[in-house]
């Protein structure tokens, strides 16, 4: 019992059997002399040529009892039993982890001994399992073989498939026991959980933010060195993120797969998808702590807060005027070009914005969207609402720094204020006489025409 008289010349491994050595050598000279005739394949012993040919009839003769599931081999069939039993016979003796199988620990215990034999002959990366190395390759193939039967859509992993299976039939099996959300993956759960402990474990050496994952950190880090490798081939756009990239291309193919199911407008980004449904719920989590306004989105509350710290970043190089969001620079900007891109298809009139000719449409449709819920008004504009409600509430958020006067409306601020300064920049083309106000001059131009202006 135990004798092993033939042994190996090239590592010493001893066997009961001369044919167990010849097999065994196979392993050292490389020979893999049964082909299957279907694939082309190689292998170097008949049982595995075997159990090859059966991914290609389909032969699952191992069937499980408990779930039915089959398997070509047997092997698979004791493996995949564990899923059922929760056995784990393999224990790491550094950590105490477990595992159901042995290849997966063996994987593990490459993390503390940091062994990574596998390396790659493009670009030199190593990698501590030599599937993880087969995987890394097909970045340099671009070989993606899990398709989708589905949508069509291919991946490098099968795990990335399964995953993206998910997407189909909506599982999300894995949920949150703080707040009952539920997510298609592990990782995406226990990337959830940091935000309700806080747990930010990646810092930025430079500026000492801090972040729940890697990969936001990596993100955050372009933000310093100011490097975008991803390019648009069509308009040479530059890109930190490939993710910004993906989206940016939707500009230029129209692609607008996601559609909202009350009033049917379609998005290129599943976020703006998303933050465009909160206007149909009323939603606005972002609340500022100042004045208690309420947002829809944080980039809008944030863009709020500089209405109380007096911050504007935005300058104009043309006439100097500061903004406190780049989107009214660039609105103000086109004052000076005189560019109206927008043009109304009933009167022919022209605008710098999209939102001022959705706005002046209502000239001609009457309609009037915005109602007073104190006494019913209604309004074409919501800024014109919010006015509309000073008279209700007396509101006079708008001081004279000179008299201290206050107003309901800054328009009628900035009037008064030339009361202090003798400002006329309105001029009458028929007799010189200037005006502070616009309006003052339209009652005098009344007196030439020969109308009698009414009185206050």
């Amino acid at each position: 019992m135990g004798d092993k008289p033939h042994s190996c010349e090239v590592c010493g491994s001893s066997f009961a059997r001369k044919s167990h050595l010849w097999s065994h050598m196979k392993r050292h000279t490389g020979e893999k002399p049964y082909s299957c005739e279907v694939c082309d394949s190689s292998f170097a012993w008949k049982s595995s040529l075997f159990v090859h040919m059966k991914r290609h009839t389909g032969d699952k003769p191992h069937s499980c009892e408990v779930c039915g599931s089959s398997f070509a081999q047997k092997s698979n069939l004791l493996s995949h039993m564990k899923t059922h039993t929760g056995e784990k016979p393999y224990a790491c003796e550094v950590c105490d982890s477990s595992f159901a199988w042995k290849s997966n620990f063996v994987s593990h215990m490459t993390t503390h001994t940091g062994d990574k034999l596998h390396s790659c002959e493009v670009c030199g990366s190593s990698f501590a399992q030599k599937s993880t190395l087969l995987n890394h390759m097909r970045r340099h193939t671009g070989e993606k073989p899990h398709s989708c039967e589905v949508c069509g859509s291919s991946f490098v992993q099968r795990s990335h498939l399964l995953n993206h299976m998910k997407t189909h039939t909506g599982e999300k099996p894995h949920s949150c026991e703080v707040c009952g959300s539920s997510f298609a993956q592990k990782s995406h759960l226990l990337t959830h959980m940091k935000r309700h402990t806080g747990d930010k474990p990646h810092s930025c050496e430079v500026c000492c933010s801090s972040f729940a994952q890697k990969s936001n950190l990596l993100r955050h880090m372009s933000t310093h060195t100011g490097d975008k490798p991803h390019s648009c081939e069509v308009c040479s756009s530059s890109f930190a993120w490939k993710s910004s990239l993906f989206n940016h291309m939707k500009t230029h193919t129209g692609d607008k797969p996601h559609s909202c199911e009350v009033c049917g407008s379609s998005f290129a980004q599943k976020s703006h998808l998303l933050t465009h449904m909160k206007g149909h719920t009323g939603e606005k989590p972002h609340s500022c702590e100042v004045c208690g306004s309420s947002f829809v989105q944080r980039s809008h509350l944030l863009n709020h807060m500089k209405t109380h710290t007096g911050e504007k970043p935005h300058s104009c190089e043309i006439c100097g005027s500061s903004f406190a969001q780049k989107s009214h620079l660039l609105t103000h900007i086109k004052r000076h070009i005189g560019e109206k891109p927008h043009t109304c298809e009933v009167c022919c009139s022209s605008f710098a914005q999209k939102s001022n000719l959705l706005c002046h449409i209502r000239t001609h449709t009457g309609e009037k969207p915005h109602s007073c819920e104190v006494c019913g008004s209604s309004f074409a504009w919501k800024s014109s609402l919010f006015d509309h409600m000073k008279t209700h509430t007396g509101e006079k958020p708008h001081s004279c720094e000179v008299c201290g006067q206050s107003f309901g409306w800054k328009t009628n601020l900035l009037n008064h204020v030339k009361t202090h300064t003798g400002d006329k920049p309105h001029s009458c083309e028929v007799c010189g006489t200037s005006f502070g106000q616009k309006s003052n001059l339209m009652r005098h131009m009344k007196t030439h025409m020969g109308e009698k202006p009414h009185s206050l």
